[in-house]
């Protein structure tokens, strides 16, 4: 198969594209046939070396939708054609490739409505979204929730879901991607450019941060007493408040198929809709992998396998 992949860590050029060997299906896998691949801020830090060590070669790529093409022993709730989506087991790479092998009870069933690359750029940002904003932060209607880096795919995400769940939504953006979020349902936009979001935002009940560095830790400020944020930017940890009356939290991200359907739900009911999406062939993927390192893009960038 072809594949995207990595033979020691370090910048663009170590990623290559060739020939790897085709997986085989393991007790309570399926082979999925990946029609296409999302890219994720995690990826390229993967590349560089940022997480754990890993043999090689090493595959890229965290989230997939394509056609299941083989099953294992014990697996009896898919079959062979049946069109899925989803994310590999935590701490696994290995979806820039044409074939998988992946757990069947983490998968879902990608929705009808939905072309591959769509499904793609919807599971691991809907699987962080949801695990954040409903599980982590537990948004309620009437709330509001500053969200940085609005455009990103978990951010875009996370403003549909917490407008579907009726809180008040202020993100941080660049002014050119301002009226892209309010189309995705954004109060308030601040333009990070122009406008100190510390000076503009107070007293928020919850705050969601997918940017890092310092943007992370002056988000502490805008919080109400009693307040908390969720940060996915920030390493495994969440920073450290000096204030004692907040919460910092890093969401559990755990892989199981409720949050593939939770994603179908959320689409179906019309709360959320694809970012947009920008497709490469897997061919390009170290050009991909480097406009998303340099995080000036919206949307989602996808690598088409076929």
């Amino acid at each position: 198969m072809k594949a995207a992949f990595i033979q020691k860590f370090g910048g663009p050029e170590v990623l290559q594209v060739g020939d790897l060997p085709d997986p085989k299906a393991g007790p309570g896998q399926i082979v999925v046939d990946v029609a296409a691949a999302s890219i994720n801020a995690a990826d390229w830090k993967v590349r560089a070396g940022e997480y754990k060590q890993a043999n090689f070669p090493l595959i890229l790529g965290r989230d997939f939708s394509g056609t299941v093409s083989a099953l294992g022993a014990d697996v009896t709730d898919l079959k062979v054609g049946d069109e899925v989506f989803g994310v590999l087991e935590t701490g696994r790479d290995g979806t820039y490739c044409e074939k998988l092998a992946i757990g069947a009870a983490i998968v879902g069933k990608k929705p009808a409505a939905l072309g591959h690359a769509d499904a793609a750029a919807l599971a691991l940002t809907g699987l962080t979204a949801i695990c954040a904003i409903e599980e982590a932060l537990k948004l309620k209607a009437g709330e509001t929730i500053l969200i940085q880096g609005g455009a990103g795919g978990v951010a875009s995400f996370a403003i549909q879901l917490a407008k579907h769940i009726g809180a008040r939504v202020i993100t941080t953006a660049s002014a050119a991607n301002a009226a892209y979020l309010r189309t995705l349902g954004a109060d308030e936009v601040i333009d990070y450019n122009a406008t100190d979001f510390t000076k503009a935002v107070k007293n928020v009940d919850a705050a969601f941060d997918t940017v890092g560095g310092d943007v992370a830790t002056r988000t502490f400020a805008v919080l109400k007493p009693g307040g908390r944020a969720a940060f996915i930017g920030s390493g495994a940890q969440a920073p450290k408040p000096e204030r004692s009356d907040i919460t910092a939290l890093r969401p559990a991200v755990p892989r199981l198929r409720k949050y593939m359907d939770r994603v179908s739900e959320l689409h179906r009911s019309g709360a959320v809709k694809v970012p947009d999406v920008t497709v490469f062939p897997l061919a390009e993927a170290r050009k991909a992998l480097g406009i998303s390192e340099g995080r000036h893009f919206k949307g989602k960038l996808i690598l088409k396998m076929r």
